[in-house]
């Protein structure tokens, strides 16, 4: 690859990544995923190639199965694998699409099996007795614990993705129609119930909201419905912790997340005879096939059931 073609491989990617973020609205964290998947791939082709001159035109699908490969060897699973082959694929289609390649090579190139593993969840013994540690959290009425409170009733009641908790603004809540407007992967929008529980955990919690934003703080942002004690946006991170401590208090249990709540959330559903469907629609999943792992789920907890009380097992 000469200075001039180095530089041409460079714009490319920044032109897609661009696309995706302007024109696509694609999260922030899709766009970051993209750009280290293809300074992944531009690394691999390097040394694949034997030479620092070459174009996205030299890429065909057996290089492309050697990157795959390459990326087993470094010890990565099969669903980062996956994710990278991806990346890689809407990279290709976008520069066909735009006419800087005759041909997709991505087309021919198969993604390896996923791994099926079911999601971690909570039972609703363990769900019940959460939501009394962190009511019990929320009775002195601080902002950490009346916050919680909030936190946990919208990923579990209404089954929220932790970026659409994270991004999601007090007026797009709306407390008399028991509903809420999220954005989800995307940036698509969707409606989604909540329940009157929390509804409370709000009113409980926005003179606490506003105690913080009353401080005065710089960069103090009254959009939020989550704010730190500064009254700034909590983070993800914030989020997530706060949910991981409350978890293993509860269960004793490690590597549950803010997305084990929205499984747990799914599953419950469908194990009280819920519509696919409708649980789909609730989820925000653009494909119904993404939702049935949930009904896999609720296999998995029927067959530990039939074991568990079957005289002959």
């Amino acid at each position: 690859m000469t200075v001039a073609g180095a530089g041409a491989v460079e714009v490319s990617v920044a032109a897609f990544l661009r696309q995706s973020a302007d024109e696509r609205q694609l999260s922030p964290h899709t766009v970051s995923a993209y750009r280290k998947d293809l300074a992944d791939l531009q690394s691999f082709l390097t040394g694949y190639l034997g030479s620092t001159d070459w174009r996205w035109e030299d890429v065909d699908r057996l290089t492309l199965r050697g990157f795959l490969g390459w990326c087993t060897r470094k010890g990565l699973s099969r669903r980062t694998v996956a994710r990278k082959l991806s990346a890689t694929r809407a990279f290709f289609r976008y520069l066909h699409i735009e006419d800087l390649l005759p041909a997709n090579p991505t087309r021919a190139v198969r993604a390896p099996r996923a791994e099926r593993r079911l999601p971690g969840r909570l039972g609703r013994g363990e769900v019940a007795s959460l939501f009394q540690l962190v009511e019990a959290g929320a009775s002195n009425n601080t902002l950490t614990g009346t916050r919680d409170l909030v936190i946990f009733e919208l990923l579990y009641g209404s089954g929220l993705r932790l970026s659409e908790l994270h991004g999601l603004d007090m007026q797009e809540l709306d407390l008399v129609g028991d509903q809420v407007k999220v954005r989800g992967k995307g940036r698509k929008e969707r409606i989604v119930p909540v329940t009157r529980a929390a509804v409370s955990a709000v009113r409980r919690y926005e003179p606490s909201r506003a105690a913080a934003l009353a401080s005065d703080a710089p960069y103090a942002d009254r959009r939020a419905l989550l704010l730190s004690q500064r009254g700034r946006r909590l983070s993800r991170r914030a989020i997530q912790r706060r949910v991981q401590l409350q978890l293993e208090a509860t269960t004793n249990r490690h590597g549950l997340s803010a997305h084990s709540l929205r499984h747990s959330f799914a599953t419950h559903l469908i194990d009280a005879g819920a519509d696919l469907m409708a649980v789909k629609e609730l989820l925000g999943h653009v494909s119904l096939s993404t939702t049935r792992i949930y009904t896999h789920t609720s296999r998995e907890r029927l067959k530990q059931v039939y074991k568990d009380a079957h005289p002959r097992t």
